[in-house]
């Protein structure tokens, strides 16, 4: 009999909400009031919805939420339940928020303070966002999808997306537009790493339970990651220790986690970062 999936307590439940919540005004605040009134745009799908909006004369959040939705339904079986519905969340809020804040007027006009700190607060929300389980952005959706049939990392993916979108404001406001958006993007993505303490695109777990099949199996099954087991031994005990290690993005962290706790609260966890996995098999299959 298939074991039920392991469900949020209220309090965890609570605060993914919270910080969500928080992450997505946040991300609100630094495009109405900060980036968009300086013709400053972000990568992504935020970025391709600033220069419809713009070109459109229509509300930012109708596009944010718009473009984001199909990323969603078509990546469902990637990115697993839990996470489409706290992305599909957080995207809400976003899109709300910048609609609430487009009367409001910017702040500052100037070069330098605009993308500087557009980018700081930027990177906060998306952080936060993240840490928590959700995405406000289908471009990493994307990325995962096509990871599996390029020989390109996922980061290289939305690289290359990203620059795609950031050159296309040159086009559509003006080259220094363009560069001024990727200030803001480069200070959003270090800010990104800082406040979700390092997180990388591929991460290396180890884990040490007394139940590693079970704990191996539900990861397989559930993550849709190949996990490795190794034999090792105590240093205290002198005992038979077997490890299971394995290779996941950073949006999988959340749910690696969760699963871990599910099968097995007292099973040892250490989570490392990888700037580059080569060879192998680091593919993704369908999770739930």
């Amino acid at each position: 009999m298939a074991k039920q999936h392991y469900k949020l307590t209220k309090l965890e439940l609570l605060l993914r909400i919270v910080f969500i919540t928080v992450g997505a005004a946040l991300v609100s605040i630094a495009l109405e009031i900060f980036l968009v009134p300086n013709n400053i745009i972000d990568g992504g799908v935020v970025g391709i919805s600033i220069i419809i909006a713009h070109l459109t004369g229509l509300p930012l959040g109708l596009f944010l939420f718009l473009l984001n939705v199909p990323f969603l339904i078509v990546g469902y079986k990637q990115i697993g339940k839990t996470f489409a519905l706290s992305t599909l969340y957080g995207v809400t809020v976003m899109s709300i928020g910048t609609q609430l804040l487009h009367p409001v007027q910017a702040l500052t006009s100037s070069n330098f303070l605009a993308p500087v700190i557009g980018g700081v607060i930027l990177g906060i929300g998306v952080g936060l966002v993240i840490r928590f389980g959700g995405s406000l952005d289908g471009t990493e959706i994307v990325a995962i999808l096509f990871n599996k049939k390029l020989p390109f990392s996922v980061g290289e993916v939305v690289m290359f997306f990203n620059l795609f979108i950031l050159g296309s404001a040159g086009f559509v406001f003006s080259w220094d537009s363009a560069m001024y958006s990727l200030i803001a993007y480069y200070i959003a993505f270090k800010v990104i790493d800082m406040t979700l303490e390092g997180f990388d695109e591929s991460k290396a777990v180890w884990i040490i339970s007394e139940d590693a099949k079970e704990v191996g199996d539900a990861i397989m099954s559930r993550l849709g990651r190949g996990v490795t087991y190794l034999h090792g031994e105590g240093g205290f005990t002198g005992g038979s220790k077997r490890v299971i290690f394995c290779v996941i993005t950073r949006l999988e962290e959340a749910k690696m986690k969760s699963i871990v706790q599910e099968h097995d609260p007292a099973a040892f966890l250490a989570v490392g970062n990888i700037h580059d996995v080569k060879g192998g098999r680091f593919k993704k299959r369908d999770i739930h």
